[in-house]
């Protein structure tokens, strides 16, 4: 709660989040942090290029002030706030490509079936669109774009953190698994001139990847390569890195992927997982949160630091330690046990 708030208010104000998530996901989907960061201010200009009314368009950007996005100047003029700054296309922290994947219909669709993930354990996407969601998005090709775009945009806000938290240039090739558009990948290579890459994700994904390589200028490192996890990845890789691709997935598929990437794994090679880890009781509302998501979307989980140790011994690997880098995802080394663990 804030200073002065009630409890009955507080909660209120919880219950109405939703009201804030669609706002943010029209104005991405308009580009006006674009717009207002190229000097456009005035309400009735933004209108015009964003084909939309001016009155109800001051209504939202009034609204998206009054909780900190942007700042209402007189005459119903309107900058960026810090907060605005990172629905810019051009970001360095985006969360824009975050907000439209959020908005989008078939998302809320899969949270309104949350009672009978309660009900029955089972995910509530499939019981709303009667696929999981991976077949939902390769059946809607623009809603898998979405999907990869906000993926890229967490991998941008995470990328800087995750490369001074871990000494990249000790491994000669590294494997990016189901590393989507490749924008974690070309970090590392673009920070680390003699390190090679492998991008490993699905045909559909790793079609988009060349123009990120390209604009990072590591394309000549960087094999792309297309495949299934669960079948086998890339070979003789010293690092194999899963970023945000475990929480996806229940244990055993977590430890299918896991036993697939210590079949791969050169002799003295690394394991190092990106992602959020469970808190405490009463803390980390991110993460938990984030576990809900997983619940109601894929079907996976966030998880303990026990419960990872868990997964990484049995798939034939002995847990290291965790890396906090600064935001709310950590690094979990592991390195491979002498003998693989056969399936």
């Amino acid at each position: 709660m804030t200073a002065g708030e009630s409890p009955a208010a507080a909660l209120t104000r919880l219950v109405n989040g939703y009201q804030i998530s669609h706002a943010l996901h029209a104005t991405a989907a308009l580009g006006v942090a674009d717009l207002l960061a190229a000097g456009m201010t005035s309400v009735v200009d933004l209108a015009t290029a964003t084909e939309t009314q001016a009155a109800p368009l001051y209504r939202l950007l009034r609204a998206l002030a009054a909780a900190g996005v942007f700042h209402e100047l007189p005459d119903r003029h309107f900058t960026l706030t810090a907060m605005g700054e990172c629905l810019r296309s051009d970001a360095s922290d985006p969360v824009a490509p975050w907000a439209m994947l959020a908005g989008q219909p078939y998302v809320h669709r899969a949270w309104e079936a949350l009672p009978h993930s309660l009900r029955t354990g089972e995910t509530a996407f499939r019981h709303a669109h009667g696929v999981d969601v991976w077949d939902y998005r390769a059946r809607h090709p623009e809603q898998s774009a979405i999907f990869d775009r906000a993926m890229s945009g967490i991998s941008r806000r995470v990328a800087e953190a995750v490369v001074n938290t871990c000494d990249f240039g000790r491994f000669h090739r590294v494997v990016d698994v189901g590393g989507g558009e490749g924008a974690l990948l070309a970090h590392i290579l673009a920070t680390h001139p003699t390190v090679s890459g492998v991008l490993f994700d699905l045909p559909h994904v790793v079609s988009r990847a060349t123009p990120l390589l390209d604009a990072a200028g590591v394309t000549g490192r960087c094999d792309v390569v297309a495949g299934d996890f669960f079948t086998g990845v890339p070979e003789g890789g010293d690092a194999y890195v899963l970023k945000g691709i475990l929480h996806d997935w229940d244990d055993p598929a977590a430890t299918s992927i896991l036993r697939a990437c210590r079949r791969a794994i050169a002799p003295g090679g690394a394991l190092l997982v990106i992602e959020r880890l469970i808190a405490p009781p009463n803390e980390g509302a991110d993460a938990k949160f984030s576990d809900l998501n997983m619940l109601v979307l894929p079907g996976g989980g966030e998880r303990t630091r026990d419960e990872f140790n868990t997964l990484f011994i049995a798939s034939g690997f002995r847990p290291i330690d965790v890396l906090a880098t600064g935001t709310r995802m950590s690094v979990l080394r592991a390195e491979p046990v002498e003998h693989a663990v056969e399936d």
